[in-house]
């Protein structure tokens, strides 16, 4: 290409790769917290539309709501998914 000048790099000082790690784990942590949490709604949409049991599926959403807000705010995985434990259990009960 064409030579009509020196070459000017970045000049930011400091290393920033611990920054670029808690941005990754926080990306992990959302995603892996916002899948959980859509699958306890589709187990609360399945209980309600084709068993029809609103009021379990109800439930299922304010379960999985009030145990994701943990994931999205703190980063803590445990909440949703005991959310997405229980509600299968559930599914399971009635199911059978």
């Amino acid at each position: 290409m064409a030579d009509h000048g020196t070459v000017e790099y970045a000049t930011a000082t400091g290393n920033d790769y611990p920054a670029h790690e808690n941005t990754y784990e926080s990306f992990i942590n959302f995603t892996v917290v916002g899948i959980l949490h859509v699958i306890t709604i589709l187990l609360g949409l399945t209980v309600g539309g084709v068993m029809g049991h609103w009021f379990w599926a109800a439930a299922f959403f304010i379960i999985g709501t009030v145990a994701a807000l943990p994931g999205f705010f703190a980063g803590a995985r445990l909440p949703v998914t005991l959310a997405v434990v229980f509600c299968f259990v559930v599914f399971v009960l009635l199911a059978v």
